[in-house]
């Protein structure tokens, strides 16, 4: 038999009027027309009230709660609705905990599909990657095997593309690693306190030939003497290799690479400015992905892995710090980070 609100109703008022009729009964001076009327009376009456509170209060609820239970068996997460329950519903509480359980596995889906179609379009990536400079140097060495060997000029020169190639793996291959080791946990920062001006310093004469040849200038704006921070050496100095790199890589013949400080309220931040073509709005917030190339043809042309960009945005999220990026087309980027400012005395350090 299935029971609903109605017939439980029914079945409530009629025992309810039963009893009361049969307990008046028991006077003598009750008319016969009167155990009617409260006959009549009671099971109307329990009938009303019983059925409001078991339709209202309980069953609708409970068909809610079956609604949510055939959903989430359904795996239909995401339609389902938080439902707004009588305040004096007692199934109110049960309603909104397994509300907030599917909204809960619905977020964790949502992620888990990013996650696939980024692991997916990771390894499509890296398998385009790894495949030019092998494709690239299998290319020259049957070439040579082939019967080039033979003679002295191509066989240099082949090998010296070879190993070329080989060369751009092992950085690709290297880069990999290294975002790999930090997404992990494996690289620990070691924090000191160091001149963040004099290791761009050392950086700017590393990139002096690649500047001259392009007739860019490379200035360190600031009067201070030393600018101090707290931070890892050895990953800033990963992280300002790679900006600076950039900005001499993409900024205009007889351009300009600029870095500046700025100190403010226990943190100094340090800002890398190019004259360069800029980046377009859109591709702004994703240069920090892997293998993300705004302009995909000239960005090989450039050489690179295309990794350097994400290496720098994990490192800057071990030092609870990130990357702001600001760009106009035709007038070049700035890129900036903050670090704490150093101390003094290297013996007062944590």
């Amino acid at each position: 038999m299935v029971f609903s609100s109605r017939v439980i109703a029914v079945l409530l008022a009629m025992c309810i009027a039963i009893v009361t009729t049969a307990f008046l009964s028991l006077f003598k001076e009750v008319t016969q027309n009167a155990l009617v009327v409260t006959f009549l009376i009671s099971f109307s009456s329990s009938y009303l009230l019983g059925f409001i509170i078991l339709e209202f209060l309980i069953f609708r609820e409970i068909n809610k709660i079956y609604d949510l239970f055939d959903k989430l068996r359904k795996k239909e997460l995401s339609s389902i609705e938080q439902n707004r329950s009588n305040v004096l519903n007692p199934l109110k509480k049960i309603n909104e905990e397994i509300f907030s359980y599917a909204a809960l596995k619905q977020k964790e889906i949502d992620e888990l599909k990013k996650l696939e179609a980024f692991r997916k379009e990771f390894i499509a990536d890296v398998s385009h990657e790894l495949k030019t400079p092998i494709f690239a140097a299998q290319g020259f060495v049957h070439t040579l095997l082939d019967g080039a060997v033979k003679d002295k000029n191509v066989r240099t020169k082949f090998l010296k593309k070879a190993a070329k190639s080989l060369d751009g793996l092992d950085m690709l291959v290297q880069d990999l690693l290294t975002l790999s080791q930090i997404e992990t946990g494996e690289i620990k920062m070691h924090y000191e306190t160091f001149d963040i001006k004099r290791l761009i310093e050392e950086i700017f004469d590393q990139f002096e030939n690649k500047a001259d040849k392009k007739n860019i200038e490379l200035d360190l704006d600031t009067t201070q003497d030393e600018v101090l921070v707290y931070a890892d050496w050895q990953r800033i100095n990963q992280v300002l290799t790679n900006l600076i790199s950039n900005a001499v890589k993409y900024s205009n013949d007889e351009g300009k690479v600029t870095v500046s400080f700025q100190t403010n309220k226990g943190n100094v931040t340090t800002f890398i400015k190019d004259t360069g073509e800029g980046i377009p709005t859109e591709d702004v917030h994703r240069i920090f992905e892997r293998f993300y190339r705004v302009d995909k043809s000239r960005s090989r042309e450039k050489g690179g892995t295309g990794l350097g960009l994400a290496i720098v945005k994990h490192i800057m999220e071990g030092h609870r710090s990130k990357v702001e990026v600001k760009s106009t087309i035709g007038k070049g980027s700035v890129f900036s980070f903050k670090l704490p400012v150093g101390k003094d005395d290297p013996f007062l350090e944590d």
